[in-house]
């Protein structure tokens, strides 16, 4: 473990890779790790969604038959003592002397008296012994016994033995690029192959220069531009548009080759199915791809335990050109370095480098207004969305029209206000060119709804105020002199965080959340290229969902995207929408602590199982006879019980998975109950987790 609190798993490298500015003298030793060629090299097997796969054994599907140590022990010493009292009755003669036939039939009648004559004969009585060790050991499950009192019950596997590994130097070795060798690149592979062996080259190199060779199988006519790249620059060639060809420090164990994130391990106790016990459980973006939404209180380790090691796993595929992520909580939330990130929008932070596009790159103003719409007044009861969208697309239209860009937060919210100076001068601006009469009608359609009935335009004017506060002057700029982010860059392998100000502008944070999970819903969708796996993460979606961004959660897994939402309860999410929300996303996830009224939700969304119960009746016998009752009272002597018959009554019920209190009150600190959900529909049940850096 680092000093700051972090695991250093990824494979040792024995080379260096240049970076700007000398790190400082570690204070630790390095912890010891594969090197790359043996991290390759490890089999990698999946019998499940979750299945961590670096080294994985399948175990067999059911529990095989345990037998109870009492009922070993007993047996065990009634087959020796049967044993000594056949050896006795040999070595006696009680028998007579059949047994020592072959003694005699295969020694010469010379040898009698002699050294080879003794000799033979103790060999004999040992084959004999060592054939009633074998026999009555076997009778009485000595081997078993055994290993039961030395260790306690092995995982069995359902293969005997692991998958083979390649042999180093063999054609199907990964270190030596045998599909690049194959496809006439001789001297490419062979220089990869000697970035790895000589330590040049990690696992974020290797999963990115193979991202590279797979788009190049795709369109051979980057063939030539791959070369050149690998010839001149090896292990750095293809490298991320930020030159990062690692993150600055890992939290969690991750497997680039799978692109997974080790979680847990799965419990080994009766809740958990068989084939599952004690086996690791890890997260990929084939069920990230479903959404994942997780419930727990605070200080349960929802943001250390999951949120991080997901966020930092999609951060090592985007610099392999495999993922974009985008990771969204409160400013000081431990999502990982400045350094891990591209792009870090600190949103009323005067300091910070980029600012936030409030529109979302939409260039449309209808999608503009749709997507504010949702996030001002999505939560708002009593207010139709799409009265609100229609309100703000007849001021953005006409705005974008005359001026070529969206307005600003200040010129927004005047708008809405129907300020006179800001609509005669947009006013004004439209009339100067005759052919933008639609626009003027869009204008005095705004004008007569103003103040009417039901109109959205003041509460709009309200939730834009949140953020026209001096607090976020010089944010949210349109007019092109900022840094403005867009969840457009979707297509392109990066790396965002964006702290919102939780602290002092809780409702502004919200609004912003709901924003972006509205604009990430629509340019997750509208991606032309989804080759990469597009994400997002929250921190704490508290008060962010609404009716149509749920509904939208649900389309990501088309679109190769996925989201994953966390919780300190339900109650924060509209009652309506807490079983549409459950039902929209793949994966589930319970921590210690949640209430029961929480829990109730998961047992339901879980839904129930056939099980076999066995019910024992158990029945005094009560005897007759004297030597009967004094073999009964003898029996209760010794074993401290009275002698009783059992009735056993086996039964099919149906029975919730996990109910409502065993989530409340059985889940472990530490522990959480997960169900998984592939893109292609594979199902994972609910485990019982120990989440990674737990005792």
């Amino acid at each position: 473990m680092d000093t700051d609190g972090t695991h250093e798993t990824r494979p040792t490298r024995t080379g260096h890779i240049p970076r700007p500015a000398a790190p400082p003298k570690p204070s630790h030793a390095p912890t010891a790790g594969p090197t790359l060629g043996d991290w390759l090299r490890v089999p990698r097997s999946s019998d499940g969604p979750g299945v961590w796969t670096y080294g994985h054994v399948p175990r067999a599907a059911e529990e095989p038959e345990v037998t109870p140590t009492r009922q070993l022990v007993s047996g065990a010493l009634i087959s020796l003592l049967a044993g000594l009292l056949l050896w006795s009755l040999l070595w006696n003669g009680y028998l007579g002397g059949f047994w020592l036939w072959p003694l005699y039939m295969f020694t010469p009648d010379s040898w009698a008296g002699t050294l080879p004559s003794v000799v033979a004969s103790y060999v004999w009585y040992g084959i004999v012994i060592g054939a009633l060790i074998i026999g009555f050991g076997r009778l009485g499950r000595w081997p078993e016994l055994l290993r039961r009192l030395l260790r306690s019950r092995a995982v069995q596997p359902l293969h005997s033995t692991e998958p083979a590994r390649p042999e180093p130097g063999g054609e199907d070795d990964p270190v030596r690029w045998p599909q690049v060798r194959g496809a006439g690149l001789v001297e490419v592979a062979d220089r990869l192959e000697g970035e790895a062996g000589g330590g040049r080259m990690n696992d974020v190199d290797y999963a990115r220069i193979r991202r590279a060779w797979d788009s190049v199988r795709v369109d051979p006519s980057r063939m030539r531009a791959f070369a050149d790249s690998v010839r001149d620059k090896g292990a750095g060639a293809c490298v991320h548009p930020s030159g990062d060809r690692d993150l600055p420090v890992r939290a969690a164990r991750h497997d680039l080759l799978a692109r997974q994130v080790l979680l847990g391990t799965v419990e080994d106790g009766v809740r958990n199915p068989y084939a599952r016990r004690g086996t690791s459980l890890a997260l990929d973006p084939d069920v990230l791809g479903t959404s994942l939404l997780a419930v727990g209180p605070s200080g349960t380790g929802k943001t250390q335990r999951l949120v991080r090691p997901v966020v930092e796993s999609l951060a090592l595929q985007a610099l392999a050109g495999q993922a974009a992520v985008v990771a969204v909580g409160a400013a000081g939330a431990q999502l990982g370095p400045d350094a891990a990130y591209d792009v870090v929008v600190r949103i009323g932070d005067p300091a910070s480098v980029y600012d936030l596009d409030l529109y979302g790159g939409a260039t449309d103003p209808d999608e503009a207004a749709t997507l504010l719409a949702e996030a001002f007044v999505g939560d708002v009861p009593g207010i139709d969305v799409r009265r609100a969208a229609t309100a703000l697309a007849q001021l953005l239209g006409p705005f974008r029209t005359a001026y070529g860009r969206f307005p600003a937060v200040p010129e927004l919210r005047e708008l809405l206000d129907q300020v006179p100076a800001a609509f005669d001068a947009l006013r004004r601006e439209l009339a100067a060119d005759g052919a933008q009469r639609a626009m003027l009608r869009e204008l005095d359609a705004r004008t007569r709804q103003h103040g009417a009935h039901g109109d959205p335009g003041p509460a709009l004017a309200d939730r834009v105020a949140l953020l026209d506060r001096p607090a976020f002057a010089g944010f949210f700029d349109t007019t092109g002199q900022g840094r403005p982010f867009s969840l457009r860059a979707l297509e392109h392998p990066i790396r965002v965080r964006v702290d919102l100000p939780e602290r002092g502008h809780a409702d502004a944070s919200r609004m912003l959340a709901r924003l972006l999970l509205a604009q990430f819903n629509a340019a997750a969708a509208a991606r032309a290229d989804r080759s990469l796996f597009a994400f997002l993460a929250f921190d704490d979606a508290s008060h962010t969902l609404t009716a149509e961004t749920v509904r939208g959660v649900q389309r990501l897994r088309s679109a190769h995207a996925g989201v994953l939402l966390t919780l300190r309860s339900l109650d924060d999410v509209p009652e309506a929408l807490r079983t549409p929300l459950l039902g929209a996303v793949g994966c589930r996830m319970a921590f210690s602590g949640v209430t029961t009224w929480d829990g109730k939700r998961f047992a339901e969304a879980w839904g129930t199982e056939w099980v076999e119960t066995r019910d024992v009746t158990h029945r005094t016998v009560f005897a007759d006879q004297p030597l009967t009752r004094a073999i009964h009272a003898f029996r209760k002597l010794v074993t401290g019980k009275a002698v009783t018959t059992d009735a056993v009554t086996v039964r099919q019920v149906e029975r919730e998975r996990w109910s409502a209190s065993d989530l409340a009150h059985a889940v472990p600190p530490g522990h959480a109950v997960l169900s998984l959900t592939s893109v292609k529909g594979e199902r994972a049940a609910p485990l019982l987790v120990r989440l990674a850096g737990t005792a």
